[in-house]
């Protein structure tokens, strides 16, 4: 649990975080003696509708205040962090901060202090003579019947997709009624469950209130964990697919007495993966992956809408939501159903659903496979050239080299992780060896595809092994010189392939690459190694004696201080004590092309 925040006052933290919502969607005001978020007279259509406001405690952004505006809320009410608003800020909001002329819908999570304080203040509308209703939303199914009692489910991320349906089918002129009714039977047809790897830390509380008192190991994750710490059903220790459909089966196994609070048996299904606010970009793309696949693999459920992102956060919670809407019919004549009240367009920053109808019904046209292009090669073949070699001693001495490479990961991370940031050995060992397989990518190739005995289709072949197996910026230039070193070599053929037609040709490798980095010998990069090689390979036609040339002139690199690279930006004394890793692990493949 991470206890440091750049803002450690909550009550700063909140003002400053409501007031930066006028800041960044201008249909909104705030009234932050009371903390209410409104959209501006300005803002509303010409015509009255119905009001939406909802809220809760702060902590859960975007949720709620930040999906006021057109087509979504008319108002929310903020509370301190995970605490209600009060009634008078409630009835406030009600009774002075919306347009109350066709009626106003509350929308509450299934909690005490909610349910209490915004249900005092529609009491007090109503008693005022404003047509108000309240709908409360219980959609986890993290606590079980049993557990729950008669408090019931709480309300979690699925409150987003009520508070959508709702809010576009009042921007149509719905009446109060008929939007409340369609609010309930979206609640009634979700299902949610979260799961966290720690419980979060609340700025301005002292760090040890907190911790420890999760009971999470460094291994474990907590299935059912509310957005308030709230503790959940289980932890275990599960790597991703094992959770996901653990969390599956509690919203879908119909068995399950204690969680079969809805049967999914629409055609059309919603899903919905929240992050809890501390997930990155890039795992919640993961994440969400993994759901869909096992969605459609193994429930036979292929939603029509996929809506992953931040809707509502446990602070910076280190965790994910799943929801599933079972859509029906609104059975209201000329309503549009739940989907296209869903994709009815917004004017809020907290609602993102960018993708247009026509684009989801297209993709479902295309059926099963919609989901992936193919894969399949799109190479055109490459003309032989009449360029010999012997291809048997040619695989020797790969094998040989790239063997090298392999055996030198450990050295060349080591020599990273202190100049740089630890990913250089591993990308070339990954260029060198396939993930899946543990064995040499080009190995691999070469075993499926034994080099013809002409030199630049067996080159042309090798190179999108590694531009397909090598990233970063040495991936780059390993792709730069190989495709160019192929074009070289078809310049020089038809023939052999002597020592001296290898020298011209990298000279002409080299000299492609240098158009596209400034990178030369002294620079401390890959080049130490490679322009070495490739004189001393011109000017005594021995493998031999080139490869002992780029050996010397990498352990040279030592003390060589970067200027290129990002080991330039990486203070200390670090480049005194190892040899660049690139130039390293070029120079241990050459080694292995000599035979060493």
């Amino acid at each position: 649990m991470s206890s440091k925040h750049f803002i450690n006052d909550a009550t700063h933290l909140v003002n400053t975080a409501l007031h930066s919502l006028t800041l960044t969607n201008p249909n909104v005001a705030l009234d932050a003696e009371h903390k209410i978020v409104y959209r501006r007279a300005s803002s509303s259509s010409s015509s009255p509708q119905v009001s939406i406001l909802a809220g809760g405690g702060s902590g859960h952004e975007p949720s709620f205040a930040g999906m006021v505006g057109p087509g979504m809320l008319s108002a929310a009410v903020a509370g301190t962090i995970f605490a209600s608003p009060s009634a008078e800020q409630v009835r406030r909001g009600i009774m002075s901060r919306v347009d109350t002329q066709r009626g106003v819908l509350v929308v509450v999570m299934n909690y005490t202090g909610d349910i209490l304080n915004f249900g005092m203040a529609v009491e007090k509308a109503k008693a005022a003579g404003i047509a108000a209703e309240m709908v409360v939303v219980g959609d986890d199914v993290g606590v079980g019947r049993a557990q729950a009692g008669k408090v019931g489910r709480r309300g979690i991320a699925g409150t987003v997709l009520v508070l959508k349906v709702a809010g576009a089918l009042a921007a149509r002129g719905a009446k109060l009624e008929d939007v409340a009714k369609v609010a309930r039977l979206t609640a009634d047809n979700i299902v949610s469950v979260g799961a966290s790897l720690e419980h979060v830390h609340v700025p301005g509380r002292a760090a040890d209130e907190e911790a420890g008192s999760s009971g999470l190991g460094c291994d474990d994750v907590e299935i059912g964990m509310g957005i308030h710490n709230e503790p959940g059903c289980e932890k275990a220790s599960l790597a991703l697919p094992e959770l996901v459909s653990k969390m599956l089966a509690q919203l879908l196994d119909g068995g399950d007495k204690d969680r079969a609070f809805l049967t999914v048996n629409s055609n059309e299904v919603v899903l919905l993966v929240n992050n809890l606010g501390g997930v990155s970009v890039l795992e919640m793309g993961g994440i969400t992956a993994e759901v869909v696949s096992q969605l459609r693999g193994k429930h036979n459920i292929r939603p029509v809408r996929v809506i992953a992102g931040t809707f509502m956060t446990s602070l910076n919670g280190m965790g994910f939501s799943i929801s599933l809407l079972n859509v029906v019919n609104t059975d209201i004549d000329g309503a549009p159903n739940m989907v296209d009240l869903l994709d009815a367009p917004s004017e809020v920053t907290g609602w993102s659903a960018p993708i247009q109808k026509t684009t989801w019904e297209a993709a479902a046209g295309r059926g099963d496979d919609a989901g992936s292009e193919s894969t399949a090669a799109t190479t055109q073949d490459v003309k032989p050239s009449g360029l010999k070699y012997d291809p048997s001693v040619a695989k020797d001495a790969l094998t040989t080299a790239l063997k090298n490479v392999v055996a030198a990961e450990p050295d060349v991370t080591r020599y990273d992780t202190v100049v740089g940031d630890g990913d250089c050995g591993i990308g070339l060992k990954r260029g060198a060896e396939d993930k899946l397989t543990v064995r040499l990518a080009v190995l691999k190739h070469l075993e499926e595809h034994p080099f013809t005995g002409d030199l630049v289709v067996d080159v042309a072949g090798i190179v999108p092994v590694v531009e397909n197996t090598m990233d970063g910026t040495s991936g780059a230039l390993y792709a730069i010189f190989l495709n160019a070193l192929v074009h070289a070599l078809r310049t020089l053929s038809p023939g052999e392939a002597s020592p001296s037609l290898w020298a011209s040709a990298l000279k002409q490798s080299c000299d492609a690459l240098s158009r596209y980095t400034p990178a030369r010998p002294g620079d401390r990069t890959l080049v130490d190694a490679l322009y070495p090689f490739v004189e001393t390979l011109a000017s005594s036609g021995d493998v031999k004696q080139a490869a002992q040339a780029s050996h010397d002139a990498a352990d040279a690199t030592k003390g060589m201080k970067a200027s290129l690279g990002r080991s330039v930006y990486v203070g200390g004394s670090g480049y005194e004590e190892v040899p660049d890793p690139g130039a390293w692990g070029l120079a241990c493949f050459f080694q292995g092309l000599a035979g060493n």
